[in-house]
């Protein structure tokens, strides 16, 4: 053969062995290359690359130099506390390039100088004569020269959905990857008979090597989240330094020391920032994981939470994803009559439909007896769980016997198998003869059962016909095809034989049929699916299937799927002459890409992403891995995906269902929604003790709360108030809203208003209860005290009108509260109970104990609160009716 002679080898006796050693030294072993990992100290240090924790860190080393050293403990520990929660945060190590290695057999059995052996896989080399048979591993890119009924299951490479039968026949060269059908690619498994073929590629040129190099080159995005996290930072951070500079001035020209400044400053610094962000970040995700894993959705990357919120488009794999990855029986044609199957998958459960008139008994019987007998493989019962030992095409063979009802056991009794001839790809079909166990009896059965085309060859005549015509077979075969199903008929014959004359069936008997019926199989789609899709759309998220199976198939799946414009699908070979701006435009309209390689599925997601859409990929296959890590998110699916794709995604389906992305889209949305509501609760308090402190420099007054005041406020109470906000439920309208836009910033107009107006309150507040009791003739540290027990009750009222950004909090359930608010009301108050009356406690934050009636004062100053902010949303509210 060309292809041996080319690579210096030879068809019978392979390599010589010192070639094969040469070639080994010159090209290395075939294993695809491992990623390094990262260091952990690496990981860690990188937790302090964060403007606001390097600002923090600036005020805690102002703090020890002006000998503070409480002060500086305190921030050094808050600086701590939140790099070890983002060092966690950041989940485990990317495992994806070994699982594509795991994928590699271990030993391959190769000819060399004429001897066959056994050796282990990383020493096949380019020219080796490789012999494969069922159940091995495929060790490199194969040319296959000899194969005896071969089939590959290609699907973790390719998309396609059944085992692909194998020739020695060569293909075109610009044939997609699935329809090379003289090849076997690494890492795909062989599923019957054998094969000899020449190595033509190993380790990082095969196609499996050159998906591990696209996974290698493709870079992770950063979330939605964390890049508005970044651009929140920058911004505070400038806002920040500018205003501490100005603050530093202006005291400066008051006649302040520089060390009352700089103290200041760190004051300012401390009250500014919110150190209780990260923390309520963190939590809000942790909460979105939990909740999504009660829905079977892992989530591996914690960011990933809150990005499935964001998606506004996701493109799915369709074999295993949107389909069951499970062959079924849907349709059959008998004479005159087509009849629809029920039922999904190889569970045996179901009927066929409208098959139960007088008429077809024997029809049915007939049915049964080919499904059944003429048949290699078995369906296994794994406490309900249904899977095919053997061919997924036989497995729905049997599926549709045991739904004709007839009992199956007794079928196989009565009919022994005593000679077969095994399928082959060369002739398309297989037959087997059967005996009848009755006394003396001479009858015996051949079944026949292959491609429709091999089948009508041999057929002279169809059961329940009166006139054998072969036009309108093949035109139902036609009408099968065009819906996108695989094609399978069954015949048989009755031959009357003695004993004696019994001989082995050879293909000389296979003559005179008659037809039973056509079946029209294919890997149906979910109906959860189905009702998923309908949800996204209603939830303004387009779903795009992108596939590595047939266009007719796919586009068959599409419309079961309610996907819309299905016929505007493209191909792969289409994908390629299209450039760039075409393909963007094509992707306006088009939701269907058939065989599609991995390097299709990455430019289609890139060129979403380029539009600015969110995009997330769903997928099993080790073919839809860069992909997968490229999406804004990634979903792989846990129980049928490979290891490859669940390692390169951000999340994982444990029941391989699409419709837990829709649950997953409304809790991650919840996540969003609570994230908010917790920043717009969090930034007024420190807005408003920045403010009281720019204040009391800026007009000389003294300072209404101390550092370390500020920090327990922003380190305690507003951390425990705020936690409440990451438990709240889903609002009605969650999944009813379109996906809010990519670059849609984090402080909106109506978040930034609400930031603005509810820190001059509380500023108002603050210096009112500390001003006010120093006019009474209180100490500073009694004014002081009374001001942070004004701004934590303040904050305890604003949880109850946060909670509800837009529509009023006046309502039962809106002051009753949730299980969470409630216990975090109780938490905060006795907290600050102890803040307030314990001694250590005392002395540590410079406080004295309050009467019982200031301390009712703080309440009626929470009371004052909540109304401004109730008539503020009544009037927010009329504008808007008025304004649309």
């Amino acid at each position: 053969m060309e292809i041996a002679a080319a690579l210096g080898s030879d068809c019978v006796t392979g390599l010589s062995n010192e070639v094969a050693a040469e070639r080994l030294q010159m090209d290395g072993f075939n294993q695809l290359p491992s990623k390094k990992i990262e260091p952990v100290w690496v990981r860690f240090f990188k937790q302090f690359k964060n403007l606001l924790i390097i600002i923090l860190l600036i005020a805690a080393a102002l703090a020890l130099a002006l000998h503070e050293w409480l002060e500086a403990g305190v921030i050094m520990a808050v600086v701590m506390v939140n790099a070890v929660i983002g060092f966690y945060q950041e989940g485990k190590a990317e495992q994806a390039l070994r699982s594509i290695q795991s994928m590699l057999a271990e030993h391959t059995r190769v000819i060399r100088s004429g001897q066959l052996s056994e050796l282990e896989s990383k020493h096949v080399v380019r020219g080796d004569l490789v012999s494969l048979q069922a159940g091995d591993l495929v060790p490199a890119d194969i040319r296959l020269i000899k194969v005896s009924n071969f089939a590959v299951q290609e699907a973790a490479l390719t998309g396609e959905s059944i085992a692909v039968d194998k020739t020695a026949s060569a293909s075109a060269t610009n044939a997609p990857l699935a329809e090379r059908k003289g090849m076997a690619f690494a890492g795909t498994l062989v599923t019957q008979g054998q094969a000899q073929g020449i190595v033509v590629a190993t380790a990082s040129q095969t196609e499996l090597g050159r998906v591990n190099s696209l996974l290698t080159n493709v870079a992770q995005l950063t979330t939605p989240l964390l890049r508005q996290m970044a651009q929140f930072a920058k911004a505070l951070t400038v806002a920040i330094l500018i205003v501490a500079a100005l603050v530093f001035i202006v005291g400066l020209s008051r006649g302040h020391s520089i060390a009352y400044m700089l103290m200041a400053v760190v004051s300012l610094v401390v009250a500014a920032i919110p150190e209780g962000l990260p923390t309520i970040l963190t939590v809000a995700l942790a909460i979105g994981v939990t909740r999504m894993a009660s829905r079977h959705a892992i989530i591996r990357r914690l960011p990933a939470v809150e990005t499935i919120g964001a998606v506004s488009v996701i493109c799915s794999d369709k074999t295993g994803t949107l389909t069951r990855n499970e062959m079924t029986v849907t349709s059959l044609a008998t004479a005159g009559q087509v009849f629809s199957v029920s039922g999904d998958g190889y569970a045996p459960q179901g009927h066929i439909n409208s098959f139960n008139e007088l008429g077809f008994e024997q029809l049915r019987t007939d049915i049964a007896r080919v499904a059944c007998l003429c048949n290699e493989s078995r369906l296994v019962n794994d406490n309900g769980d249904y899977r095919v030992e053997g061919d997924p095409m036989e497995g729905a063979l049997l599926t549709l016997a045991h739904k004709t009802g007839i009992d199956l056991d007794a079928l196989a009794q009565d009919w022994p198998r005593v000679s077969e001839i095994p399928f082959d790809s060369r002739y398309k079909y297989m037959a087997t003869m059967h005996a009848c166990t009755e006394p003396k009896s001479p009858e015996q059965l051949i079944l026949l059962k292959g491609a429709p085309e091999a089948i009508l060859a041999r057929c002279v005549s169809a059961a329940n016909c009166q006139v054998w015509d072969p036009s309108f077979w093949l035109q139902q075969i036609t009408d099968f095809a065009q819906g996108g199903h695989r094609v399978l008929a069954l015949a048989h014959k009755k031959v009357v034989v003695s004993q004696v004359e019994r001989q082995p069936l050879t293909h000389d008997d296979l003559y005179d049929f008659e037809l039973v019926a056509l079946l029209a199989i294919m890997d149906p789609p979910r109906d959860e699916a189905i009702e998923a899709i309908d949800a996204c759309h209603r939830a303004g998220i387009t779903v795009k299937m992108i596939t590595g199976d047939h266009v007719q198939t796919a586009q068959a799946i599409g419309k079961l799927l309610h996907l819309p414009q299905t016929e505007q699908a493209l191909t792969g070979q289409d994908v390629d002459t299209l450039s760039d701006t075409e393909l963007t435009h094509a992707l306006e309209t088009t939701h269907i890409f058939a065989r599609t390689t991995p390097e299709h599925k990455l430019r289609l997601v890139s060129l979403l992403q380029a539009q600015g859409k969110i995009v997330a990929m769903t997928g099993d296959g080790v073919n839809d891995a860069p992909a997968l890590k490229r999406a804004d998110i990634g979903i792989a699916m846990g129980k049928g995906g490979t290891a490859a794709a669940r390692e390169a995604s951000d999340m994982v389906l444990t029941d391989d269902n699409f419709a837990s992305i829709v649950d997953a889209v409304g809790e991650g949305r919840t996540v969003y929604d609570n994230l908010k509501k917790a920043i717009t609760f969090l930034l007024p308090v420190n807005g408003g003790e920045s403010l009281a402190i720019m204040l009391a420099l800026l007009i000389g007054l003294a300072l209404p709360i101390m550092p370390l005041q500020i920090l327990w406020v922003n380190m305690v109470s507003s951390i425990a108030l705020a936690l409440a906000l990451a438990f709240e439920p889903s609002e009605s309208d969650t999944m009813q809203r379109p996906p809010r836009r990519a670059n849609e910033p984090w402080i909106t107009r109506f978040v930034l208003w609400r930031i603005i107006f509810v820190s001059i309150l509380f500023t108002v507040g603050i210096f009112t209860a500390f001003e006010w009791a120093l006019a009474q003739g209180y100490s500073e540290e009694y004014a002081r005290t009374l001001a942070v027990n004004v701004l934590v009750a303040m904050e305890v009222f604003y949880l109850f009108s946060v909670r509800y950004l837009r529509r009023s909090s006046l309502f039962f359930n809106g002051l009753k509260g949730t299980r969470h608010v409630l216990l975090a009301v109780g938490l905060v108050f006795g907290l600050q109970l102890l803040f307030t009356y314990q001694g250590w406690l005392q002395a540590l934050f410079n406080t004295t104990p309050l009467s019982l009636t200031h301390g009712l004062l703080c309440v009626v100053a929470g009371c004052i609160l909540f109304t401004i902010l109730e008539l503020e949303k009544w009037a927010q509210r009329r504008w808007h009716r008025h304004a649309h």
